[in-house]
């Protein structure tokens, strides 16, 4: 394990050397700082809508605790919604840059651990710890599910965990600092109760961001005093009242009344048409007592109308409702972005000679075929990001000779143009 841990502070100390804001938002080399603390906007308000699962309280009351915080990039803003919080890094680099970003934050603290961990920390002392972007480099489950272990030992009652997991399928026999362990959704279930832990979340199944949000101990919200009932039943995608067998839209929203204040994705379960769905949200009650839980569909349902029904612990817990499930459309293969592969925020600018594609609702995307110029691109390697929608990226290089100007890349899948775009070669 000491040979890990030194190996992970090793090299994060020179990624923060030599460009640390490429290695924390991997967007652009050489980014400024209005740039890089640009990046974070979208996991701020993504975590921001966390906070609605904590107890009420003013949030100078409330202290937070980001694990693998680098330099500081979403403490920052995060900063606003606690009148205290920390950061841990096993990158002392990273951390001394850290405390240059947050100088003018008196309650921002960043902290280098350096076996990974949170011994710094009490027992019960905060009420919100999120993780991103982090758990996807460490090359060893131990320290993993070590943090998780720890953020469970310092979290106050009813506190919140928020945290990205690379849920890929695990296809490499050795990690590294930079791929780092993959988990499965069964190990974060089985992780959950037997550390005082609820599941409350757990989605992005099967790709690199897989997020789970667990709240520790009891609720602090009580039951309403409704008899337990299914009200309604949407696409968890939009408000439809129907809902495709298949594919990207394959999920289910339940609007339910009377759920036990404790339930969690562990002890409710959902069934629909007689088979198992896979629950992987619930959210807080509503002003009228409802509360949602989400599911994505099992396998093999027929077209038609389908029973649904919640299960508590193993039990039927009302009676069944009932859902519209019908054929989903046909794929539609598309190019959803194309940018320089390394230099993201160049566009399509190509100033590294490589590109990177992201395509969805490709079948058979090994058909896929790409020229610059005329000429085929070299190198390409294709990756799914999202076996659900599916999504795909192929990353590929520049052919040789191609000049510097204006090139038109052509993208195929068989006999199908999928797309002509111009890109600007500028290396």
């Amino acid at each position: 394990m000491s040979d890990t841990l030194e190996r992970m502070r090793e090299d994060w100390n020179l990624r923060a050397r030599l460009d640390a804001h490429f290695f924390v938002a991997f967007g652009r080399r050489n980014q400024t700082d209005e740039e890089f603390f640009a990046t974070a906007g979208e996991q701020v308000r993504a975590l921001e809508t966390e906070l609605k699962r904590l107890p009420p309280a003013p949030p100078r009351s409330r202290r937070a605790l980001e694990i693998g915080c680098g330099p500081g990039r979403l403490m920052r803003p995060m900063s606003r919604h606690f009148g205290e919080i920390h950061g841990v890094d096993i990158s002392d680099e990273m951390i001394g840059i850290a405390r240059r970003n947050l100088a003018g934050i008196p309650h921002a603290h960043p902290h280098h651990a350096p076996n990974s961990d949170l011994a710094a920390f009490a027992d019960s002392s905060f009420d919100f710890i999120y993780s991103y972007a982090v758990f996807q480099h460490i090359p060893s489950r131990d320290v993993v599910f070590g943090y998780l272990r720890e953020a469970a030992r310092v979290l106050k009652p009813a506190g919140i965990l928020r945290c990205q997991i690379n849920g890929l399928p695990k296809t490499a026999k050795q990690y590294d600092t930079w791929s780092g362990v993959r988990v499965e959704p069964g190990e974060i279930r089985e992780f959950a109760g037997p550390n005082g832990m609820a599941l409350l979340a757990l989605e992005g199944l099967g790709t690199q961001y897989m997020w789970a949000t667990l709240r520790k101990g009891a609720c602090w919200f009580t039951g309403a005093e409704l008899e337990p009932r299914i009200r309604r039943i949407t696409n968890a995608q939009n408000s439809e009242p129907a809902v495709p067998i298949r594919g990207p839209y394959a999920s289910i929203a339940l609007w339910v009344q009377g759920l036990p204040p404790d339930a969690d994705l562990e002890s409710l379960g959902v069934r629909v048409g007689g088979r198992a769905a896979t629950t992987c949200y619930l959210g807080n009650p509503e002003p009228d007592g409802m509360r949602q839980l989400n599911a994505y569909l099992p396998e093999g349902l027929s077209t038609g109308l389908a029973p649904v029904e919640i299960l508590s612990h193993g039990e039927s817990l009302c009676p069944p409702a009932i859902v519209r499930l019908m054929q989903p459309g046909p794929l539609v293969p598309r190019l959803i972005s194309l940018s320089d592969g390394v230099d993201l925020m160049s566009g399509m600018r190509i100033v590294t000679g490589t590109l990177k594609a992201t395509f969805e609702e490709v079948r058979d995307p090994e058909r896929l075929r790409v020229t610059i110029g005329g000429v085929p691109a070299r190198e390409l390697d294709l990756f799914c990001t999202d076996p659900r929608l599916p999504r795909y990226e192929l990353n590929f290089q520049l052919p040789d000779g191609i000049p510097n100007g204006s090139a038109e890349v052509l993208l195929e899948h068989g006999p199908r143009v999928l797309a002509r775009v111009s890109v600007e070669v500028a290396r």
